[in-house]
């Protein structure tokens, strides 16, 4: 379908990935992008009902307006990624549970995209740039004071990546006594001897550098946050995410501070989504192209502080 992408007038134009690492912000390199939307999906997705769209809301603006507009990142592989050779198409998991929403409102997966710089997302909530961030938003209470968060909608977290002829290791709990590959300064450092004592940490400065140790068998394993593993098993058929992951790092779906009843209705196309099966498509899609593993349970909604 037709995306219109609108380039933020905020200078956002060096996008990233964030809410890696407690809270963090860390970049993805470019990838290739995930599978393309099934029209199916959207033909089918639950729409809301007419007396949900309250008189004066956001819900009515929206409807009104005939978009849904977004700040959400163009080059987040299997998260929101533009199709190089067709600009209008965006795909990922952040951007295609975005269309969902929009066809919960509109009925139709009408979508503009306002890529955000990550410093720039409040400020795009508050003056009312975009209506929603799907963003690999971090939910925090200290953003908390600052928008609302519906959500949370998905719990990323530390993972274990593998060379893909690996059969032997399939998550955090078989590595005990390996070499477990980790990025210098980043919480894996202490995660990953807390829950395996005995594995051997070494540690590496840059991504990079660790998914090259990976493959050069410098290591058994690379421990890092499930979405940077994810973009970079896209771009290295050689790698392979293993498992859930074993920390917790909930995103939430950024809104307008003290919208409540916008937040209400954007929870409420959650449950509707996790339920009808939509969630568990876009997941399989997406990040579950490079996982080995089933679909993961969504976090409960309001789950989490600041939620």
């Amino acid at each position: 379908m037709k995306r219109r992408v609108l380039v933020a007038l905020t200078g956002a134009l060096a996008v990233v990935l964030a809410g890696c690492g407690g809270g963090g912000d860390s970049a993805v390199p470019p990838a290739g992008g995930g599978a393309a939307s099934s029209p199916d999906l959207f033909a089918d997705a639950p729409q809301a009902p007419a007396d949900a769209i309250l008189p004066g809301s956001t819900m009515e603006k929206i409807k009104q307006r005939g978009k849904l507009v977004v700040a959400e990142a163009l080059d987040a592989p299997l998260l929101s990624q533009q199709n190089p050779s067709n600009p209008d198409e965006v795909t990922g998991f952040d951007a295609d549970l975005a269309k969902l929403l929009a066809v919960y409102i509109l009925g139709k997966p009408e979508v503009e995209i306002v890529p955000p710089a990550t410093e720039t997302r409040e400020a795009l909530l508050a003056n009312g740039t975009v209506d929603v961030v799907f963003n690999t938003y971090t939910i925090t209470e200290e953003r908390a004071q600052q928008v609302d968060f519906a959500g949370p909608y998905f719990s990323s977290g530390l993972a274990v990546a593998v060379k893909s002829d690996n059969t032997d290791i399939k998550g955090i709990d078989d590595l005990a006594g390996k070499t477990v590959i980790v990025g210098a300064n980043t919480p894996a450092v202490t995660a990953v001897p807390e829950k395996q004592p005995t594995a051997n940490v070494v540690q590496f400065g840059t991504d990079p550098q660790a998914v090259t140790a990976l493959l050069q068998g410098r290591g058994d394993a690379y421990v890092q946050d499930l979405t940077l593993l994810a973009s970079n098993a896209k771009a290295n058929p050689q790698l392979k995410v293993v498992g859930n992951p074993f920390t917790t790092e909930p995103y939430g779906i950024g809104l307008k501070h003290g919208d409540a009843d916008f937040k209400k209705f954007v929870n409420d196309w959650l449950t509707k989504i996790q339920d009808g099966g939509q969630w568990a498509t876009v997941w399989e899609n997406s990040l579950g192209t490079v996982v080995d593993a089933e679909a993961p349970t969504p976090p409960a909604i309001g789950s989490v502080p600041g939620s």
